[in-house]
């Protein structure tokens, strides 16, 4: 296996720059790529986007079921259409027309969903986003991928923007560290294992890989190995490889910047109940809202410290 971690990590980079500077890239490739945006551009970077192809942007205004309906319109034109705004907003105020519009329709939208999590910290509950992808994974067509760190960022959004079909690019606002080292090749739709191990396995994705790759370090100093998946697509799940490592390590723990219900715990936990039932913990915010913070503290706080990983861990072996 590839050296795929850096070590240490790099300086952390803003991941709507990172967002940005892809985009950038995405349309200088791809001439049938147009972007959207709610208003938000200045936000989540996707005026880098509007500078360098103002022809091809449009802003729609605080609109958001129009956002994702004029994004279908051209997407039936033609085009590829990156829809943005924030996260929670696709779940919620814009959700009749993406299940209708979108998902129904079979068309060739992908929502950028920025400020996900609990990134969006100091605007409070109301705007974080921690139920959106057990709702959007619940629409029929949709897929789901959520980068982990800027290079991610940079490698899945060109297989977003092919993919045939509405997808939701899950991103964060904040810095995040540089992960992976330029060994790093995702695939959309197959789950990555960063660290071996045979006692346990960590199933993890977004902004908390970092963390579950710290979580895997102290565990070892123990004397317990754990092994780590990097799950950027959370559907379509990769079955095959939830199963393998199910069944070679007898023991699972999801890692996610969401609810424990609907997302990728929930997904995994479906699968396994199905396929190859064994002890799983899901490490997640506990079916409560969090309170606003520096972003930091209340993925603390609200169940996403290394230390509940290596205690979900050490929990799901003693139960094998």
């Amino acid at each position: 296996m590839a050296d795929l971690i850096r070590k240490p990590f790099g300086e952390p980079v803003v991941m709507r720059k990172a967002y940005g500077e892809a985009l950038l890239a995405l349309g200088k490739s791809r001439k049938d790529v147009v972007v959207l945006s709610a208003d938000v551009s200045n936000s989540d970077f996707s005026y880098m986007f509007e500078t360098a192809f103002p022809d091809r942007f449009f802003n729609v205004g605080i609109a958001e079921p129009a956002l994702v309906d004029v994004a279908v319109g051209l997407a039936k034109s033609g085009h590829v259409a990156i829809a943005n705004t924030f996260a929670f907003l696709f779940a919620t105020r814009a959700v009749e027309m993406v299940r209708t519009h979108l998902c129904y329709g079979d068309t060739n939208v992908k929502l950028a969903g920025a400020y996900a999590g609990l990134s969006d910290s100091f605007d409070g509950p109301t705007h974080h986003a921690i139920t959106d992808v057990a709702i959007l994974r619940s629409l029929p067509r949709m897929s789901i991928v959520v980068p982990s760190d800027p290079l991610a960022v940079a490698k899945l959004l060109p297989q977003v923007a092919a993919w045939k079909g509405p997808v939701y690019f899950r991103l964060c606002r904040n810095e995040v560290p540089q992960i992976y080292t330029d060994a790093y090749e995702p695939v959309m739709g197959k789950g990555i294992t960063l660290m071996d191990g045979d006692d346990a396995t960590i199933f993890a994705t977004g902004v908390l890989v970092s963390r579950s790759i710290q979580a895997v370090e102290q565990l070892a100093q123990e004397g317990i190995h754990a092994r780590l998946v990097e799950m950027h697509t959370v559907k379509p799940l990769d079955g095959e490889i939830v199963a393998k490592c199910a069944k070679e390590t007898g023991a699972v723990v999801t890692v996610e910047e969401h609810t424990i219900i609907g997302g990728l715990g929930g997904a995994i936990s479906e699968y396994l109940g199905e396929h190859a039932p064994v002890p799983i913990q899901r490490v997640g915010i506990n079916d409560r809202f969090a309170e606003t913070g520096p972003y930091a503290d209340l993925l603390d706080k609200y169940g996403m410290s290394v230390e509940t990983i290596i205690t979900a861990v050490r929990n799901v072996i003693s139960r094998k």
